[in-house]
């Protein structure tokens, strides 16, 4: 397949059995809807796992989290508390397993891998850092496109075959977080051109910048908007133009887990841009995703409504990387466990109190 025709082809989830599952779920030794959350999440995964029968288990095997790295052109004008140099030295982090998604992942089970995908000077010499450089970081948003559109399919042939071997490895839930010194920024224009928002709805302090440094930032990325406001004709276009090539990586990616018919756990303000692209590209993929937490960045809960998700955790999270999604799991897991391993009110002799 050449690159100028990535395309996936996603299945919708079958709801035929929810009654099925429901009624399973209903029947545990509880009040009704007294595990909240976790329920409506057991529902979700056993209609991705495909449930047909009462006694049908759910499971979660090799969970991975993927990091994608990628710098911003327009960090160079001071849009964050950090150079972009930050954005090297935190990959290099990852790797040697300093950064708090590392002791998140050890912690909670789940498989780190760390993909370098235009960071500007690539780390040499350093095992576990993965090569799919788009390039070395993007152009500034405000005065030129991000990157070609054939970049953008580029990146996404690069995530589907990263996805594959995960999937043949027999992982069947993934989850995704970025580090990009200035992809708060492309995040929120992405936010902006996919929502139809003004761009003060959607730009928030990142990184933990001054007001001054909000202004700047909400006035390049006004300026982009409006740069390339005639050509944002779709959802590649719109990561052509305005993202980043984590965000391009990261939204294959998650096109990829769901043609796969993987569950797809979403982390904060960036993972849930790139998955506003991908539900753009193909509604089908709504099904698939999970969403870990509502960070603390201004616009995060603006793009949560808009996909009609409910949020795991609230723990005012702006951390990225995928320090949310890798708290997730232990939810996760525990909605899989109760829906296999609880006792119905009939097994345990229990009148039911339904």
């Amino acid at each position: 397949m050449s690159q100028s025709a990535v395309s996936f082809q996603i299945s919708p989830v079958s709801n035929a059995q929810d009654q099925m599952i429901q009624q399973k779920i209903d029947l545990k030794t509880k009040p009704l809807g007294a595990l909240g959350l976790l329920e409506s999440l057991a529902l979700q995964i056993a209609r991705v796992q495909g449930a047909t029968l009462p006694q049908d288990t759910l499971k979660i095997v090799h969970p991975t989290l993927l990091v994608f790295a990628g710098d911003h052109g327009i960090a160079a004008q001071g849009v964050s508390i950090a150079p972009s140099e930050v954005t090297r030295q935190m990959v290099q982090n990852f790797a040697h397993g300093g950064a708090a998604i590392n002791v998140f992942c050890r912690q909670v089970g789940f498989k780190l891998e760390v993909i370098d995908c235009g960071i500007l000077t690539p780390v040499e010499d350093v095992e576990g850092i993965i090569n799919q450089r788009l390039g070395a970081g993007t152009e500034a948003i405000h005065l030129a496109p991000a990157m070609a559109l054939n970049t953008v399919d580029k990146g996404f042939a690069m995530a589907r075959d990263l996805i594959e071997r995960h999937h043949q490895a027999g992982c069947n839930l993934i989850a995704f977080g970025e580090m990009g010194i200035g992809n708060t920024s492309a995040a929120a224009a992405i936010m902006a051109a996919i929502m139809q928002l003004d761009v003060a709805d959607c730009v928030g302090r990142g990184t933990g910048i001054n007001a001054e440094t909000l202004a700047l930032k909400l006035s390049l990325i006004e300026q982009a908007l409006q740069l390339h406001q005639h050509a944002l004709t779709g959802p590649k276009a719109v990561l052509a133009c305005l993202g980043g090539f984590e965000i391009v990586q990261m939204t294959g990616a998650i096109l990829a887990a769901a043609e796969r018919k993987m569950l797809v756990v979403i982390d904060g303000f960036i993972a849930t841009a790139a998955a506003l692209v991908a539900v753009k590209i193909a509604p089908n993929v709504r099904d698939y995703l999970i969403f870990a937490h509502q960070s603390d960045e201004q616009g995060h809960l603006r793009m949560l409504d808009f996909l009609q998700a409910k949020p795991l955790l609230s723990l005012g999270l702006r951390l990225g990387e995928g320090t949310g999604a890798a708290l997730a799991l232990p939810l996760i897991q525990a909605a899989v466990n109760f829906y296999n391993q609880m006792a119905s009110f009939s097994d345990a002799g229990i009148e039911a109190v339904v």
